[in-house]
C-alpha cells in the first residue's frame, strides 16, 4: 500500500467486508465480518499475542520447529487409509515429507527442510494451520 501511495483500502463481497489503513492513516486493520475461504468456510483470525517467556526447563526441551509455509488444512497422511508421514520419535532429513497442507483445493507436500527427531506433533489432522505456525517440534 505504501509503495503505491494507498492510505485506505476497502473491499466488500458477499459475506464479508474489510478495510485496511496504513499506519499513516490510523494504524488499524479492521475486519467487519469473518473472512471466507474459497470453499466458504470462515478463515480463523488469530490476534497477535505477546510471546510468553519460556521457562528454563522448556527452553531445554524445545528444539527446532517445522512451521507451516502457508495457510491451509493440515493432513498427517496422504489419505485416511494410509499411516501418517511421520510420528514422534522418527528421524527426519531435509527431504522427508512430514505432512500435506491443502490450500485452495491443492495438496502441497511439506518437507522437513532440516535434520532431527520428531519430539512433538503440534498440529491436529484435518484442522486449519496458519502461516508460520509450528506443526512439529524436533529434538
Amino acid at each position: 500500500m505504501k509503495k503505491n501511495g494507498v492510505a485506505v483500502f476497502k473491499m466488500e463481497r458477499e459475506g464479508f467486508k474489510i478495510t485496511l489503513k496504513t499506519s499513516e492513516a490510523s494504524g488499524l486493520i479492521r475486519v467487519s465480518q469473518p473472512l471466507m475461504s474459497a470453499i466458504g468456510d470462515p478463515i480463523p483470525q488469530a490476534l497477535p499475542a505477546a510471546p510468553a517467556a519460556p521457562t528454563p526447563a522448556a527452553a531445554v526441551l524445545i528444539g527446532p520447529e517445522i512451521k507451516s509455509p502457508m495457510v491451509g488444512t493440515f493432513y498427517s497422511a496422504s489419505s485416511p487409509d494410509t499411516p501418517p508421514f511421520v510420528s514422534v520419535g522418527q528421524e527426519v532429513t531435509p527431504e522427508t515429507v512430514v505432512c500435506i497442507i491443502e490450500a485452495m483445493k491443492v495438496m502441497n507436500e511439506v518437507k522437513a527442510e532440516t535434520t532431527g527427531v520428531i519430539a512433538e506433533i503440534c498440529a491436529e489432522n484435518g484442522k486449519p494451520v496458519q502461516f508460520g505456525q509450528a506443526m512439529f517440534r524436533l529434538k
